[in-house]
């Protein structure tokens, strides 16, 4: 008799991925955003364990709306989404956390191809690890080779080139966080990675009124303003940081012209906080901001010309009812 789980571990690998170009650390990327003018911390300092469950929270407000329009737009149109570049086809996914949204469309997949290949991208080996095993056991024709890793490291070293055909995906409107020249530079490194007639599928959120961006941002009843103080929150946990979280308040300001709202923390007073691992005391004047992070927002048009100045073509879009979100196709 075959040992218990033996057909799940021939199915799932994961792999540690190229080593990373030296890359600052926690403390240096601190030490430099706060030693500069105007100050910043790298957003992608948020997902820290407190950070991911705030942003999980985030994720069923009313006013986040988001998710679900991606959700609908996948539930609604998944069949077609899988269909779009013939069949069989195989899935590279950027970003791919928890995998909640991407089981839609391997189900669907799984409905017209007897097997299934998924190589998931993730930073996060223990996010990583906890979904593909959830993964290669709910379905029994999927196989798993997941990248613990940097998307950049791991695109750069052609680790992706598949024999089949591939629908590399980027959701959740991910590419709005990059500022354009870096949203240019992740989408042509990514399309360098694949061949001709290979997929992109990109969530991108889409230009609406302020107003309901600005309660997408900053949300009454305050989850958003917590997720962001916990950057400071992070600071003084593992760097002795001093910073008294009631002295900031979250800021978001949605610009019409960018595109682009943006994340503030803006001290209430003059003050000075020490870092303790830095050996540093950082003054903050009456409403100095400290930028965190920005949300570009999209048209058509814009995913259009995206794609263009990236070697790629625009081939299909599927929007949510209320025309909130796109999840967009780029031909390799």
């Amino acid at each position: 008799m075959r040992p218990a789980g033996t057909d799940v571990r021939k199915r799932l690998e994961i792999l540690a991925g190229p080593p990373r170009l030296a890359e600052p650390s926690f403390a240096q990327d601190v030490a430099s955003g706060l030693g500069s003018d105007p100050k910043r911390l790298p957003s992608k300092y948020f997902y820290d364990e407190l950070g991911s469950a705030l942003f999980d929270a985030i994720t069923l407000l009313p006013e986040y709306y988001l998710t679900r329009a991606e959700t609908e737009i996948l539930r609604q149109w998944g069949w077609e989404i899988v269909r779009a570049l013939g069949n069989p086809v195989e899935f590279v996914e950027l970003g791919s956390g928890s995998a909640v949204k991407t089981r839609i469309l391997i189900e669907e997949a799984l409905r017209i191809q007897r097997t299934l290949h998924y190589s998931p991208i993730d930073i996060s080996s223990e996010a990583l690890r906890a979904s593909a095993e959830m993964l290669v056991e709910r379905y029994p024709q999927l196989t798993v080779l997941a990248y613990a890793a940097d998307y950049f490291a791991v695109l750069r070293h052609g680790a992706l080139r598949r024999p089949g055909r591939v629908m590399a995906m980027f959701m959740g409107s991910n590419i709005g966080n990059y500022e354009p020249a870096q949203a240019r530079e992740l989408l042509r490194t990514l399309g360098a990675g694949l061949k001709s007639g290979d997929g992109i599928l990109l969530g991108a959120d889409l230009k609406k009124d302020a107003r309901t961006l600005q309660l997408a941002y900053d949300d009454p009843a305050g989850v958003t303003a917590a997720f962001n103080k916990n950057l400071l929150g992070r600071i003084n946990r593992e760097l002795g940081g001093d910073f008294d979280l009631d002295r900031f308040r979250h800021v978001a300001e949605y610009d019409p012209g960018a595109g682009c709202v943006r994340s503030y923390l803006e001290s209430q007073c003059g003050q000075l906080v020490r870092i303790e691992a830095l050996q540093a005391a950082i003054s903050f004047a009456p409403g100095e901001r400290i930028h965190t992070e920005s949300s570009y927002k999209f048209s058509e048009q814009d995913v259009r010309a995206l794609a263009r100045d990236c070697g790629l073509r625009l081939e299909r879009s599927w929007l949510d009812a209320q025309e909130r979100f796109s999840v967009n196709l780029l031909i390799c």
